[in-house]
């Protein structure tokens, strides 16, 4: 009787045990399973994407002779309905949208509240150029350079309006009228250029570039003023932007000559020259490109061929993406460097930054503002430009990293 008891027990444990394991068998089983079924798939883990990093670069400039709108080209303006537009109604013709950037010579001061009649500036040869045309020469123009003999003929006061009146409407410049100001010489400005990045996607960006500026019209600049050039050099690329030599000439005289390629010696990779108001020769000088004389983009001079005939001259600047993390540096900078007299150099000695590799390819627009408004060369024109220029032989000479386009 015991023995069965005994057994009967042992049965009624087995059965407790057995429901036990039932019940947190089961309740494992179905922890493990929504625990399973709640965790992400590997394949569905989101993964961060790389950001694109800038590969390589270019800019592709157009730098033009003497721009001008005082005297009659005032007059013609406020002639026609289109007023302060006038004088820039005829430059989409030139597909501004293709290029980054404009760069020229602006010579005249653009002072508020001078009223000197065309006459009075004909007879004084003292300029002004009203700051109302400003809004619309900021459409077409990134940069100028006020290194010449007419940007001081409203004084002082007026070259420093000058620069203000340029500030407002978002138009970077560089030089002075006094080539013994060594400091104004050369000026980092922020150069638009296209971003072309690791995902084959572009964008749009800015390169510290050095624009040195040198008036020489009634004294050769100073030795001073060439070596002001050498401590951008060791940086970053330098345009050299001279306006000097004899007026009305086809060919540079030796002076002049002589001074250009001490620029080139001084550190420049290219230099591209007005004043003269005719186009003059170019050169190859150690197989950098020297242009002499760019001539008229738009002036009031109306009476010869010469004079409404101008070279643009288109530059191409690339990079070979040899260097991504330092382009991307340089990128980063050249976003703080289109205020006047910002520390952008010492800001690149700061970062030890060290210059790019950089090709450079041109070629040549001509220009035309004959019939009182500035426009594309003629065909007959641009054959008689080139032929003036001497460019395919120059272009010939040149040696890498500069070729044509």
């Amino acid at each position: 009787m015991k023995s069965f008891k005994r057994r009967n027990n042992q049965r009624k444990w087995l059965v407790v045990l057995a429901c036990i394991f039932i019940i947190f068998g089961s309740g494992s089983v179905t922890i493990f399973w929504i625990s399973k079924a709640s965790a992400p798939s590997r394949s569905h883990i989101p993964v961060a994407k790389p950001i694109p990093q800038p590969k390589s670069i270019s800019s592709n400039i157009l730098f033009l002779g003497n721009t001008f709108w005082g005297r009659y080209i005032n007059d013609w303006s406020m002639a026609s309905p289109l007023k302060y537009e006038y004088p820039f109604s005829r430059l989409n013709e030139f597909n501004r949208d293709k290029y980054d950037a404009w760069i020229s010579g602006l010579e005249c001061p653009t002072a508020a509240g001078v009223h000197m009649t065309s006459a009075e500036m004909e007879q004084a040869l003292q300029f002004n150029c009203s700051p109302d045309y400003l809004p619309n020469a900021a459409k077409w123009f990134t940069a100028f350079t006020l290194a010449n003999n007419h940007t001081d003929n409203q004084g002082v006061e007026g070259f420093a309006e000058t620069q203000q009146q340029l500030e407002k409407n978002g138009i970077q410049y560089f030089g002075n009228y006094d080539p013994k100001v060594t400091d104004d010489i050369c000026e980092v400005i922020s150069l638009p250029v296209t971003i072309t990045k690791d995902n084959s996607t572009t964008t749009k960006g800015k390169l510290p570039v050095a624009m040195c500026a040198y008036h020489g019209v009634f004294q050769i600049p100073p030795d001073e003023s060439v070596a002001a050039m050498k401590k951008y050099s060791q940086y970053m690329p330098i345009i050299a932007m001279p306006h000097m030599g004899a007026e009305y000439k086809s060919e540079p005289d030796q002076i002049k000559t002589d001074f250009y390629r001490s620029l080139i010696d001084g550190g420049a990779d290219m230099v591209l020259g007005d004043h003269p108001h005719w186009i003059q020769t170019s050169e190859s000088y150690k197989g950098h490109l020297i242009v002499y004389s760019m001539g008229n983009f738009m002036f009031d001079q109306q009476d010869t061929p010469e004079v409404v005939r101008s070279a643009g001259i288109n530059v191409v600047l690339k990079t070979d993406g040899s260097d991504s993390a330092m382009l991307k540096k340089w990128l980063d900078l050249g976003e703080k460097c289109g205020t006047y007299k910002d520390n952008c150099l010492k800001q690149a000695e700061q970062q030890k930054l060290t210059k790019l590799a950089i090709n450079y390819q041109f070629g040549v627009v001509g220009t035309n503002d004959g019939d009182k408004i500035a426009k594309p060369a003629t065909p007959e024109q641009q054959t008689s430009i080139l032929e003036r220029l001497k460019w395919q032989f120059t272009i010939n000479q040149l040696q890498p990293p500069y070729s044509s386009l």
